[in-house]
């Protein structure tokens, strides 16, 4: 079961991210976040710490005009929740991919969070 805690800071964390709100995030961070990227079953960025999430979250803020995490089901399992998400996202710059100035992006994937005295210390994005 989620805690109603867990399950707002979760909520406020998705909510800041939605609206680039870097400083927002970092207050629910503890000071060794350990961050995870998972594309296509592999880690394609890692953060330790607080200072280098922070660094990430700004530099990932300039690369979308728009972006928006929709939670779509929750579920914990020991002391991890896992989130189901629906992710959007329009481009503010071109990608080395090919992807241009206004593309939008949509995914759907997951993060697990592990949250401890109403800190969050482990974050993975799956997509």
């Amino acid at each position: 079961m989620i805690s109603e805690e867990t399950q707002a800071i979760i909520e406020k964390y998705v909510e800041a991210y939605n609206s680039f709100d870097v400083e927002s995030i970092v207050k629910l961070l503890e000071n060794d976040i350990l961050f995870r990227n998972f594309s296509n079953g592999e880690i394609n960025t890692e953060t330790r710490g607080i200072h280098e999430f922070k660094e990430l979250a700004e530099k990932s803020s300039t690369i979308f005009a728009s972006r928006c995490q929709t939670i779509t089901d929750y579920s914990a399992i020991d002391d991890r929740v896992e989130i189901r998400i629906d992710y959007e996202a329009k481009l503010a710059v071109d990608l080395p991919n090919g992807l241009k100035v206004g593309d939008t992006l949509q995914l759907k994937g997951k993060s697990v969070f592990v949250i401890k005295e109403g800190k969050i210390t482990l974050i993975e994005d799956y997509s």
